[in-house]
């Protein structure tokens, strides 16, 4: 992979064969570099269910997608792309941007007129789906930038050390990433960061896929496993955790990889800032008690109890506990409002209130 740039994307049309659209398969990664194809609906189905994808924005961004390839294969029937919206509707719960992403294509095919070809319709709109989440993680790079340009000013130009939890990097999102927008936006300014890499177990995608995609661009970082971010806070260590999020409340409750909640306990005992970066569209507004409200996603068993990794030099899972060990597998957990001391997102910062995402986002008030 070249260093993310404009160009970078993490889902694409074929170029020369608009019946295919493409991926990079995140499950391989950081041993293998793999794009995939997605011919069917049902191919991309498998692909947020079996995480081939990850992130809330790819996640939408793929369910938009698989509609088309619905729209394509059936004949520009609208009932086909029901067919499919239903089926990708209940593979992740928690991500707020696939229903919102699915409905978006949903109301346009239901205002099509007659005959109308519904697929030609469903591309132009997750190609800009695409664009508008390239430009919303912008913004919330050109908006997070700030908070470490204050600190690295702070400490004289010292480095600025960010925490983060599981992988909102370019990979889940389309480009720039959401938690990793800010980094890359102090990188281009010259303010020396340092980012410290939870492994986020049991998927790892902070240890496959942050590390790889900051060691792609030339970041200085540190992989730790997931309990010792406590222990860096104790110490002096972060300056700042800035995670991302699959849902949030309109109240400032967030919704992000298991073992979120916990680094926000850490960094409230030892007075570190917490921000959750989001785009807009992760904002579940018909929502405010996060813990009562937001389904929480359990997972195949074998995420735990299998691990990826090199076996004699070859990509391969290997099983780390007995066969008989009882095992749960949640992926996701709750931070209440009360420990985030900002949401940053492609409008500005704001506190993690009903208020103050309001205050970014007056038109959603009567919604």
């Amino acid at each position: 992979m070249a260093q993310r740039g404009e160009d970078f994307r993490t889902i694409w049309l074929k170029p020369g064969d608009p019946a295919i659209v493409q991926i990079i398969d995140q499950r391989l990664l950081p041993h293998e570099y793999r794009v995939h194809d997605l011919c069917t609906w049902q191919d991309g189905l498998v692909a947020i269910t079996d995480m081939y994808v990850r992130g809330a924005p790819l996640i939408g961004a793929t369910a938009a997608w698989s509609l088309y390839l619905a729209a394509l294969s059936g004949a520009d029937s609208a009932a086909a792309v029901h067919e499919a919206a239903e089926a990708l509707l209940k593979s992740r719960p928690t991500a707020v941007n696939l229903r919102w992403a699915v409905d978006r294509i949903l109301r346009l095919v239901g205002q099509a007129a007659p005959g109308a070809a519904l697929a030609d319709l469903i591309l132009a709109d997750a190609q800009a789906i695409c664009d508008e989440d390239i430009e919303i993680s912008r913004g919330i790079g050109m908006h997070g930038v700030s908070l470490l340009d204050a600190i690295s000013k702070k400490k004289s130009g010292g480095s600025v050390n960010i925490l983060t939890h599981c992988n909102a990097g370019s990979l889940a999102t389309i480009n720039w990433g959401t938690a990793t927008a800010p980094i890359y936006f102090a990188q281009q300014q010259g303010i020396d960061v340092h980012v410290w890499v939870d492994e986020t177990r049991p998927r790892n995608q902070g240890s496959q896929l942050t590390a790889w995609e900051l060691a792609a661009n030339n970041v200085p970082h540190t992989l730790i496993v997931d309990n010792a971010g406590g222990h860096l806070m104790q110490h002096g260590e972060v300056d700042i955790v800035i995670t991302g999020t699959d849902r949030t409340t309109r109240c400032g409750d967030v919704a992000n990889k298991i073992g979120t909640y916990l680094k926000a306990l850490a960094a409230y005992d030892n007075g570190v800032p917490f921000y959750v970066a989001l785009p807009s569209t992760t904002i579940d507004w018909n929502s405010c008690d996060g813990l009562a409200e937001i389904p929480i996603e359990q997972r195949d068993v074998a995420e735990v109890s299998d691990v990826y990794g090199l076996s004699d030099g070859r990509p391969a899972f290997v099983r780390t506990t007995a066969a008989s060990t009882p095992i749960s597998n949640y992926a996701f957990d709750v931070t209440p409002a009360r420990l985030v001391t900002g949401l940053i997102t492609e409008r500005g910062i704001c506190e993690a209130s009903e208020t103050g995402l309001l205050g970014l986002f007056p038109e959603m008030a009567a919604s």
